[in-house]
């Protein structure tokens, strides 16, 4: 039995804008969260959870913190899916 890791980039990057409160098309590959986007830790909680919650992942503390552009989410999400 093997998960399905393939996912909509577009519908990613639309989940990802909502809870970052800001337009899709601002959020591009090279955008860094927390210096473009003013990603606080409350905002970074609040996708770790939404993320976890959509995908049926865990995601931990210091994960999370290391997510710093939309590539970033997408790595992580490929990762853990694929555990």
């Amino acid at each position: 039995m093997t998960i399905d890791t393939t996912f909509n980039q577009d519908e990613l990057r639309e989940l990802v804008a909502d809870i970052l409160d800001v337009n899709p098309e601002s959020l591009t590959d090279e955008a860094l969260f927390i210096e473009d986007l003013d990603v606080d830790s409350l905002v970074a909680l609040e996708l770790a959870v939404t993320l976890e919650r959509n995908y049926q992942v865990k995601i931990n503390e210091a994960e999370i913190m290391q997510v710093r552009r939309l590539p970033d989410v997408h790595d992580l999400l490929v990762q853990k899916l694929a555990a």
